[in-house]
């Protein structure tokens, strides 16, 4: 069981929910980590008495530690902040839960200190997938899932061959929209896109579950995760987010993890992991969850799905160019600069103006991610 972790991404929705399995379990918490809210960082660092609290804006760095001044915390801005927590000597485990491309760099640095991993941002292994699979293989460190789907894959593979599974079916509730037709999704409203029927979690994650982009990103990193082709995944909707995802053996038979929709639960196991410890989180209770129903998802209406199985079969940086493209068109939407269903549409036409890069290094990824974003800008700013 982890002893002492550090949270990249600790004011987020993911980041709260870890200080709060660690709170439960008395996990030593030695670094935080968040962009601009000094004010939970502060809350957090009062509570938990990190060695080090990074902000990503150099400049709120200094306020907080202004703030701080009374503690025996150490406080640093920008990008150096954030691979001090993720290096931390006294840290077993980081938890990467930075939304985005952001998240990429640290991760790295978590690595190469040759810390474990509880992985909880997609954008690592959809733009690096390769890349950070083999330097973790060379550190010889462990990245286990947070993300509940993947969790549940892990979970299902426990005891098991990976030589033995023909496919892994990752569930999705289909989001606030299922069911409605491309011409129904015309006139959505943010507010409407804002809320989850089953999950509740930050903004960027809620938009890209009502598009499905959410499903596609955790494709291409189960990927990377399991090792497995593309045509050993698929995807269902499963309204209810009681079966979190499962494994098909060769045999014909069908290993689920179920679960009440409580990201705590996979936080939790990924730090105790090979261990179960109990907690006073919600139980699932069979008898109350009624019918559990599947359905195949709507690409035509959601074709932020087929994108993402098309980024991955080109593979090289186009996962990378289509992951940047649905963070800035996300971003516009959040902004209500753009309509719903211009975010599939944006990133479509940013993926037919690349020209992929092979074999790329992390250098190269980090230049499709910016020239990506400067097309889609270029396009509605």
């Amino acid at each position: 069981m982890t002893k002492s972790i550090s949270i990249l991404g600790s004011t987020g929705s993911i980041g709260v929910q870890t200080l709060d399995v660690a709170r439960n379990l008395g996990i030593r918490v030695a670094g935080i980590a968040a962009n601009t809210s000094i004010d939970k960082l502060e809350s957090q660092a009062r509570e938990f008495l990190p060695e080090v609290v990074a902000v990503g804006n150099e400049e709120m760095a200094k306020v907080l530690a202004e703030r701080l001044n009374d503690l025996d915390v150490e406080v640093i801005g920008g990008i150096e902040g954030f691979k001090r927590v993720a290096s931390l000597e006294s840290v077993d485990t980081v938890v990467t839960s930075i939304v985005g491309i952001a998240g990429l760099i640290p991760t790295m640095e978590a690595i190469k200190n040759k810390k474990n991993i509880a992985l909880a941002n997609k954008e690592t292994l959809v733009t690096a997938g390769e890349i950070v699979m083999s330097e973790a293989l060379k550190a010889g460190i462990e990245i286990l899932p947070v993300d509940s789907e993947h969790s549940a894959i892990f979970q299902s593979l426990m005891g098991n061959n990976i030589k033995d599974v023909s496919r892994i079916i990752l569930t999705a509730s289909g989001g606030p929209f299922r069911g409605k037709s491309s011409k129904e999704l015309e006139n959505v409203t943010l507010a409407e896109a804002l809320k989850h029927p089953n999950w509740n979690m930050g903004s960027k994650i809620t938009i890209d579950s009502a598009t499905l982009m959410n499903k596609g990103l955790e494709v291409i990193e189960a990927k990377w995760l399991f090792g497995l082709d593309l045509d050993k995944i698929k995807v269902i909707v499963h309204p209810q987010s009681i079966i979190h995802s499962m494994v098909e053996y060769v045999d014909g038979s069908v290993i689920a993890q179920l679960g009440s929709p409580d990201m705590r639960l996979p936080i939790q196991f990924a730090l105790t992991y090979p261990e179960r410890k109990h907690n006073n989180f919600s139980k699932l209770d069979l008898l109350k969850c009624g019918s559990l129903t599947f359905e195949e998802p709507d690409m035509k209406s959601f074709p932020c799905l087929r994108l993402a199985f098309e980024a991955l079969r080109i593979g090289s940086t186009m996962p990378a160019v289509m992951n940047a493209a649905n963070e800035e068109a996300v971003g516009l939407f959040l902004k209500e600069k753009i309509k719903f269903v211009d975010i599939p549409k944006a990133i479509e036409k940013v993926m037919s103006k690349h020209v992929v890069i092979n074999n790329p290094t992390i250098e190269d990824i980090l230049e499709v991610d910016l020239w990506a974003r400067q097309i889609i800008n270029k396009m509605y700013i």
